[in-house]
């Protein structure tokens, strides 16, 4: 199926049928994909404040009302319960299960929050003809803990997530400056480095990524870090709330707002 040329009622109603369950990268193309967190109302303004003072890794796009399946903006007839490809459910900071719906767990005293996802800003690569290598091999974008410290709020802290495209020099520069056009979706890259230089940040071995999959970096070509919205689901580990729902690594919530918008 092209699930690129797709409209996001269409691919969500499949999600929503258990016929689409894989990653979403590629799908849907010029609609902006969110990350998901879900979590009782008494940790949202915490998480809201994280949110503001981390908007590289965490750009907020909208939150639902509490008890609200859908979004005032992003997502006025969807459903969060079931329009997630897979979920991820915590449970006192500890990782309980992956599911395809929530609806058992879904409480009228909870709240979602969408945030930008990289994946939006891959089309404007791709049509600057910027390589996007997890595209080409098939699967899902590499993701990494890293030691840089997100800026904390209440019980929300800890470190930040990156996710990781290569490519030449020239093409992060070029990639750079599209991205920086993309505030709400993570905007400009966090670092650019050569691979044996990559220890700066904390990751030890470009090939074992902590999420998604390792690609291939050419010779010519070196690894460039943006913000991840699985930034939440490493934090959590500390926060530990009693329950944190949230998408699955590279499995995005998308949207009816386009990336022009």
């Amino acid at each position: 199926m092209d699930t690129k040329h797709q409209s996001p009622e269409y691919l969500r109603q499949l999600i929503r049928e258990g016929q689409l369950t894989h990653h979403t990268s590629g799908m849907a193309e010029d609609y902006i994909q969110a990350n998901v967190v879900i979590l009782p109302s008494t940790y949202a303004y915490d998480f809201l404040k994280f949110c503001f003072r981390n908007p590289k890794t965490c750009p907020l796009l909208d939150v639902s009302e509490v008890g609200s399946p859908s979004f005032p903006y992003y997502g006025q007839q969807t459903d969060i319960h079931t329009d997630v490809s897979r979920y991820r459910v915590y449970r006192q900071g500890k990782f309980i299960e992956e599911r395809d719906e929530i609806s058992d767990l879904y409480t009228e005293d909870m709240v979602s929050f969408l945030i930008g996802c990289s994946f939006t800003f891959e089309h404007a690569l791709l049509e600057s003809d910027i390589p996007v290598r997890h595209i080409e091999e098939g699967h899902n974008v590499p993701m990494y803990r890293t030691t840089i410290p997100a800026q904390p709020s209440g019980q929300f802290a800890g470190n930040i997530t990156v996710s990781m495209r290569p490519m030449t020099m020239s093409q992060a520069i070029k990639a750079t400056e599209i991205t920086s056009h993309f505030k709400h979706v993570h905007g400009t890259p966090i670092h650019i480095g050569n691979p044996e230089h990559i220890g700066i940040i904390g990751i030890q071995n470009i090939n074992v990524p902590n999420y998604g999959e390792a690609v291939t970096i050419h010779p010519n070509e070196v690894p460039v870090f943006w913000g991840c919205g699985v930034t939440p689901q490493s934090v959590a580990l500390d926060a530990k709330p009693e329950l944190m729902i949230t998408h699955a690594p590279g499995h995005m919530f998308i949207t009816d707002i386009k990336d022009s918008e």
